[in-house]
């Protein structure tokens, strides 16, 4: 197995025109699972196929492991590719459709029939290889789509939105098929989403994507604990972080006519103590009633138990803050409280850039 290196990789669809992606620079390491997420258009899938050979890239360079595969004819990059339908060829068993492209590229039976019952056994598909697609559920057929990536034995396995077609319960379950997947081949895995949820609970690193250029590269906790940017504060999390407009003055931030203490780390970005136009967000679990710090007062407008846990939506003069508490006791619309924030637990944005306030966020932004 090996990594893939996409150098300064830029793509636009006709001379002039915006580009779909954007100077983008981002390594998936040998063995890692690499998550490109963000909201449609922001060209994730277009990525994926510059990878895959399926588009051409505009300028830019695509390693995959040591050589340059900018030219190279997809049938030869050696990869793997998943997508959002099953393509499944409708007139063979599941067997045969395992087997395929092995046996196009002259693959020996003794070894078709190997590689084909480790991957049935891996994914559960042993009892089915004699049916055809159409007597299987949506989750089978796309396990199936899964087999027939794993039996190409690839240097590096692509995923295009892989999940997006099954139903709840489904996608849970082939979320930890494709976790599985992983650990048991530790192959080089590219996956494409535009769930933050999927995108959380399945990658070893997440790149975000917005309008064709990356936002952040980080851990999952790296990326909803110290966010580069507003945008991936709002995009990863859910409910969506709370964003209440304030003014950031020296060490205070002031809230409505009130002001507050700020912790060092954010001061620390902004040494000249002149005021600026900030936007403070708040995850919605640090947003508590009675908390002290920070403080505002509302009114509980929405509330959504959850069973292990309670969402509350509360109307206030700074528009519409949602809190997370545990358990079932929360409170019932028409509940008036005081909210509050420890200031350790809030996030600075600028107003105009949208950029971090946070001292320690240079190692995140785009490795």
């Amino acid at each position: 197995m090996t990594g893939v290196r996409l150098e300064r990789l830029t793509k636009r669809y006709a001379p002039g025109a915006t580009p779909a992606v954007s100077d983008l620079t981002l390594e998936a390491a040998e063995n890692e699972l690499l998550v490109l997420v963000g909201p449609s258009g922001c060209g994730k899938s277009t990525v994926l196929r510059m990878i895959a050979g399926l588009e051409e890239a505009t300028s830019g360079e695509i390693r995959i492991g040591d050589r340059r595969v900018n030219q190279t004819p997809p049938r030869d990059r050696d990869i793997a590719m998943v997508f959002q339908n099953y393509a499944l060829y409708p007139h063979l068993t599941v067997f045969e459709n395992l087997a395929f492209g092995l046996r196009r590229r002259k693959v020996a039976n003794p070894e078709v029939e190997r590689r084909v019952g480790e991957a049935a056994r891996s994914l559960g598909l042993e009892r089915y290889l004699e049916r055809l697609p159409r007597a299987l559920s949506g989750g089978e057929r796309q396990r199936v789509a899964l087999g027939r990536a794993m039996v190409r034995e690839p240097r590096v396995f692509l995923f295009d939105e892989p999940l997006s077609n099954l139903d709840a319960q489904l996608r849970v379950q082939m979320r930890a098929e494709i976790k599985r997947l992983h650990q048991r081949v530790r192959g080089t895995m590219i996956y494409v989403t535009h769930d933050q949820v999927e995108a959380m609970t399945l990658g070893d690193r997440i790149a975000v994507l917005r309008g064709g250029v990356l936002q952040q590269v980080a851990d999952p906790f790296t990326l909803y604990e110290r966010p580069a940017n507003e945008f991936v504060a709002s995009f990863i999390g859910s409910p969506p972080i709370n964003r209440i407009e304030a003014t950031l003055e020296g060490e205070r931030v002031r809230v409505l006519e009130r002001w507050f203490p700020l912790p060092a780390a954010v001061s620390a970005r902004n040494p000249g103590g002149g005021s600026r136009a900030v936007t403070l967000g708040i995850r919605p679990e640090h947003l508590v009633v009675r908390g002290g710090g920070i403080e505002m007062d509302a009114t509980a407008d929405v509330v959504e138990p959850l069973g292990s846990e309670v969402l509350t939506y509360w109307t206030s003069p700074l528009g519409t803050l949602v809190t997370r508490t545990p358990g079932s006791n929360g409170p019932r619309p028409g509940d008036r409280a005081t909210l509050g924030c420890d200031p350790g637990r809030i996030h600075l944005f600028d107003r105009e850039s949208g950029d971090s306030l946070a001292a320690d966020l240079a190692g995140s932004r785009a490795r």
